[in-house]
């Protein structure tokens, strides 16, 4: 039987407490993964990065411009050691609940939708907490969403999320959405399993189960 977690077992999972993915990653490797450039694209505004890993990318770029406000989050708390700047607010909580108390002009997540459960879920809070015309980008592997049988899902979660207005470039597993907006997905998450082995980084992910549920109104 396919192993499902619910948020809080996979939470306290060694899989999802990953100190190898993300921890260092410099501002330098932010625009190389992501494809832009984090502090062009939030100006003077909010940037908010999900499982920030240490924050060194945050401090990094809090280094180069003073006049963006960035917010990290990360489940794992293991920030880098001293006061952050004061334009850098570092938070310890579980992305799958913690919600930002103000819009943000760009969402990045790098490499941590890997070890999220609700992968959807979260893509779809995320679109609701961008501004008008903020920007989200993040590293996403379609193949670790799967149906309740263990089934892929997903090209069929892909073709919703495109339709959601999402854009996904499966060539460099990245996921764009510009511009805020609520979104349902045709999906019921069901439960993760953190033992899905390594994706394409050659890291351990986790893989997120799901039954579809026609959104109301296209039943």
């Amino acid at each position: 039987m396919t192993r499902r977690l619910d948020d809080a077992e996979l939470e306290a999972s060694p899989v999802v407490a990953n100190i190898a993915m993300n921890r260092e990653r410099t501002l330098a490797s932010y625009r190389r993964e992501l494809g832009v450039d984090p502090l062009a694209e939030a100006g003077t505004g909010h940037w908010l990065d999900l499982c920030c890993g240490t924050g060194r990318a945050l401090v990094d770029a809090a280094g180069e411009s003073a006049d963006v406000r960035i917010t990290g989050v990360d489940l794992v708390g293991h920030f880098l050691p001293g006061v952050p700047p004061p334009n850098v607010r570092l938070v310890v909580a579980s992305v799958t609940v913690w919600e930002p108390a103000a819009p943000a002009d760009l969402i990045t997540c790098v490499h941590g939708l890997h070890y999220v459960g609700d992968k959807l879920g979260l893509l779809a809070r995320a679109a609701s907490w961008l501004t008008g015309d903020g920007l989200l980008v993040a590293d996403f592997d379609p193949r670790s969403v799967r149906l309740a049988g263990g089934s892929p899902a997903g090209r069929p979660a892909a073709a919703a999320l495109r339709r959601a207005g999402f854009a996904l470039d499966t060539r460099r597993h990245r996921i764009t959405l510009r511009g805020r907006r609520e979104i349902t997905l045709p999906y019921r998450y069901l439960g993760a399993d953190d033992r899905a082995g390594p994706n394409y980084t050659g890291q351990p992910a986790v893989d997120s189960y799901y039954a579809p549920e026609p959104v109301e109104g296209e039943r």
